[in-house]
């Protein structure tokens, strides 16, 4: 199964109006990565054109990530793949109000040790973009959770599409995944788009006295596997 080459496969539209145009490999490059905790790997790294949104997402190949397709193909496991949203505050500047850079810390060295791919997919604040999520901050502070201030503003309380994730997948030969997510709709929308969730891993539950308000409202609103202490 070669990356270089574009799925045959055509998964169906979430709303069922048809196909999924097939993306093909734009570009691939090996990237080696270093965290600030010392830990590091080495990444391939690959860009798309046909992507249905348009946007810059970039999938990162882990560890021996070409075995594990192979073993997917003759029916053994399936890759770890963990599809995740772009978080600049988090993933870069370490904010504390969520938990997306430590999730993502964590997704890349399991990935690695297993085989598969991360997904980096530029859908800041639950897709309403890095300045209304901001905005949607302030309105948590006055007391909104999460999904209550993206509505306040007039968005939907979560916008993320992952039609694009599984055009990187079929693209890349991933037909089944195990996937590295907390939340089940990424497991739901992918299976609708042609890609077999073999199981589902849940990702560390990073609690702080910042983002507990945040991290209960996506357990209780949304059913994120996330185990919180009693009282947290």
């Amino acid at each position: 199964m070669s990356p270089e080459l574009s799925s045959a496969v055509e998964p169906v539209s979430p709303d069922g109006a048809g196909p999924v145009p097939v993306a093909k490999v734009r570009t691939q490059v090996t990237v080696p990565l270093r965290f600030a905790d010392g830990y590091a790997t080495t990444a391939r790294v690959f860009t798309f054109d046909g992507l249905v949104d348009g946007r810059e997402h970039l999938a990162f190949g882990l560890g021996d990530w070409r075995s594990s397709l192979d073993r997917s193909a003759a029916g053994g496991p399936a890759p770890l793949v963990r599809p995740h949203s772009e978080c600049l505050t988090g993933d870069v500047f370490g904010s504390q109000r969520c938990d997306c850079g430590p999730q993502l810390r964590e997704a890349v060295q399991r990935i690695a040790d297993r085989g598969g791919f991360l997904l980096y997919l530029r859908q800041e604040g639950r897709g309403i973009g890095l300045y209304a999520k901001l905005d949607a901050y302030a309105l948590q502070d006055s007391g909104l959770d999460t999904y209550e201030a993206n509505v306040a503003l007039g968005r939907g309380e979560d916008e993320r599409n992952y039609t694009a994730a599984a055009q990187m997948l079929h693209t890349l030969g991933v037909d089944r995944a195990a996937l590295l997510s907390n939340n089940p709709d990424k497991a739901e929308q992918l299976g609708r788009l042609g890609v077999e969730v073999t199981e589902r891993i849940v990702t560390g539950v990073y609690l702080s006295s910042a983002n507990a308000r945040y991290l209960a409202a996506k357990a209780a609103h949304t059913n994120h596997t996330i185990e919180l202490p009693l009282g947290g």
